[in-house]
């Protein structure tokens, strides 16, 4: 095992190129599955995930070559095989191989899926469109075994706005006989990016981004060339850093689009921020930084994958500002980690209250999720002294390059080998 080692309190400047979107990638993956003949993806980023999931593919009979973030799929031998148990449940993502193995195969058996651990984030919106799409879905022994003589297409309204049941649904009704509609579709970017890629492989579908997906089932899909949207909670991220230890930092490789709810925040509080096409400038370093209050949203609102890292930036500025988060209950582990880095942070219900200008001081701290790991990261460039963090294989999972990425924009920051005594600290800690 490993820790991070990060020296704070450096100025950083220079710029970050953005990697391909983890959340697009793990359903733009399972995706190639429907297709006849191969399919080659670009721009897909180097982390855990991505890995996991080139080797599923394998498992199940296809041919999968993924070097220099390009990945080719050839798909035409692959089988219906069960996968109940092992690498399936190392990724909470693994949820969108039912949805493709059951378009494809008309059955599928997937083990119930891991990832962080975020409270509960429940399958039955999925499970709600299978059978609407005319698949008999059963739990047993942890696995979800889905079977459909054919799937047709329906009328499916999601009770709860969820990209994975929005993305899933899609998967299925491609090959499925007629008209599929998903009312109060989920409109993140990344269902945008999956919808892409199945009209470039033949599927019919009007509407993605939008609250009304309409998907005209077709009798065959075929390979094609795609490349991935940048990741907008990476860029985020990023942003963030700037803001909170940056002087001046340029974001490389970002739609400007997708990140303007963080925008708009990150000038409330008074950094500078410019974009252009595909690039954002940060000026940080501001003497006087304002308390904002946020509050997490289905897109296009403020994403709960960059509330953590922002709460972290928000110990800086000049009083009190309030995070909210409406979707995910569980996302404020990161703050006791904080705590012992001399953060005033207290949580009541859903909200953390940030008492600002704290000077952070370097700390041992242990990441429980992805964005709990990139909030310890934010605070630890931020802190005064050596901030040490452990729980690395959660950074691995969404952020590729992520020492050289900032040692780029010169930051002191490296990974160590850690002995058994502190192996034996964590794991009891």
């Amino acid at each position: 095992m490993e820790k991070l080692k990060i020296a704070g309190g450096e100025p950083l400047k220079g710029s970050v190129t953005i990697s391909g979107a983890k959340n697009s990638a793990v359903a733009l993956i399972p995706a190639t599955i429907l297709a006849e003949s191969s399919v080659v993806i670009e721009g897909l980023p180097d982390i855990s995930d991505v890995h996991i999931l080139k080797d599923l593919l394998e498992e199940v009979g296809g041919k999968v070559d993924f070097q220099n973030g390009e990945m080719h799929v050839q798909p035409e031998n692959m089988i219906s095989m069960p996968l109940p148990n092992g690498k399936v449940k190392k990724l909470r993502a693994s949820y969108y191989l039912m949805g493709a193995m059951l378009g494809r195969f008309k059955k599928a058996v997937i083990g119930l899926p891991g990832g962080c651990h975020l409270g509960p984030r429940p399958i039955d919106q999925h499970i709600k469109g299978f059978e609407a799409l005319g698949a008999q879905v059963t739990n047993e022994q942890g696995a979800i075994y889905l079977r459909a003589e054919e799937l047709k297409g329906a009328r499916i309204y999601l009770d709860v706005v969820s990209v994975g049941a929005t993305i899933n649904i899609m998967l299925a009704a491609v090959l499925a006989k007629g008209r599929t509609v998903i009312e109060n579709a989920a409109k993140e970017p990344e269902i945008v990016d999956v919808a892409t890629l199945l009209t470039s492989m033949g599927a019919r579908i009007k509407g993605a981004g939008t609250d009304v997906i309409r998907i005209d089932g077709v009798e065959k899909l075929h390979g094609c060339r795609h490349t991935i949207i940048p990741d907008r909670i990476e860029a985020g991220t990023y942003m963030i850093i700037g803001a909170a230890a940056g002087k001046e930092v340029l974001i490389d490789n970002v739609i400007p689009l997708h990140m303007e709810s963080l925008i708009a925040k990150l000038r409330e509080t008074g950094v500078h921020v410019e974009t252009s096409n595909d690039q954002i400038w940060i000026v940080g370093g501001q003497k006087e930084l304002k308390p904002v209050d946020v509050k997490t949203l289905v897109y296009p609102g403020f994403p709960t994958d960059l509330q953590q890292p922002f709460t972290s930036f928000l110990t800086k500025a000049n009083g009190t500002s309030v995070v909210t988060d409406t979707i995910y209950s569980a996302r404020f582990k990161h703050i006791d980690e904080l705590r012992r880095m001399g953060a005033n942070i207290k949580v009541e219900g859903r909200s953390a209250i940030v008492s600002g200008s704290a000077n952070l001081q370097g700390a041992k701290v242990k990441a429980s999720d992805l964005r709990a790991g990139a909030a310890l990261v934010t605070a630890g460039l931020m802190a005064d002294g050596i901030t040490e963090v452990t729980g690395l294989e959660h950074i691995d999972r969404g952020y590729s390059d992520l020492e050289k990425k900032l040692t780029n924009m010169g930051a002191s920051i490296w990974r160590e080998k850690m002995s058994a005594h502190e192996i034996e600290q964590v794991e009891n800690s």
